[in-house]
């Protein structure tokens, strides 16, 4: 695994697939559905091609950007025992302690053992950004996310009406253009779901106020309860 801020295979297999989706779409399933020189065609070309570019900029944005370091100046009042710090503590009563960080952890913080430091309001540590998903680039993943979400069934109806209406004579181009758009079309099926199911657990915490850490420790807190009892 790479180092944050490190482009990695993952990335790199991610950017590949936005290009392939792309090129088939723009490339071969309009041409053969609405003809690219038609005006239909370029409405929806550059529809499109705004959406693709908007997954790539903040794509680039979620994989770029710092998700939230704890200040290393950063010290608990603890002489304020209304601070809301005193309510999250270790199951011993003392402060939340991070100890390869060698400093306290604000609420909501956790140390990612990939980046190998403490992230703010950290969600969870992706290897498709080679980085945290975190207090500061956690908006910037969810639009990334919702808009690969609206370009990937967006594609799937350019692909399935490309495939629909693509020349049924044998010549070479035809066959590969065929073959292309009905790989393309494979590919989107359970990326486009995927993407759906993972837009739709960010909802739900965004509703429930929680991160996707916080979810699992709770469920396990109370699975811990439920077996003791």
């Amino acid at each position: 695994m790479g180092r944050p801020g490190y482009i990695t295979v993952p990335i790199l297999s991610v950017l590949a697939a936005i290009g392939y989706v792309y090129y088939t779409t723009v490339f071969l399933a309009i041409p053969a559905w609405l003809g690219l020189s038609s005006a239909t065609g370029l409405a929806n070309a550059a529809v499109f091609s705004a959406l693709a570019a908007a997954c790539v900029a903040t794509y680039a944005v979620a994989v770029s950007r710092d998700p939230g370091r704890v200040p290393a100046s950063f010290v608990p009042d603890v002489e304020d025992a209304g601070s809301p710090i005193h309510e999250i503590k270790r199951k011993g009563g003392d402060l939340r302690y991070c100890q390869k960080c060698s400093h306290y952890k604000p609420p909501r913080a956790h140390h990612c053992r990939a980046c190998k430091r403490c992230v703010l309001r950290m969600d969870h540590h992706c290897i498709w950004i080679n980085n945290c998903v975190g207090h500061e680039n956690y908006k910037i993943f969810l639009v990334f996310v919702m808009y690969a979400v609206i370009a990937s069934f967006y594609s799937m109806v350019l692909i399935i009406g490309g495939a629909v209406h693509l020349p049924k004579d044998e010549q070479p181009s035809s066959d590969s253009s065929r073959t292309s758009i009905v790989v393309c079309g494979v590919l989107l099926c359970p990326l486009a779901l995927a993407l759906m199911v993972l837009l739709g657990w960010h909802v739900y915490l965004i509703l429930h106020n929680k991160t996707t850490i916080e979810y699992l420790l709770n469920r396990k807190r109370n699975s811990g309860a439920h077996t003791k009892c």
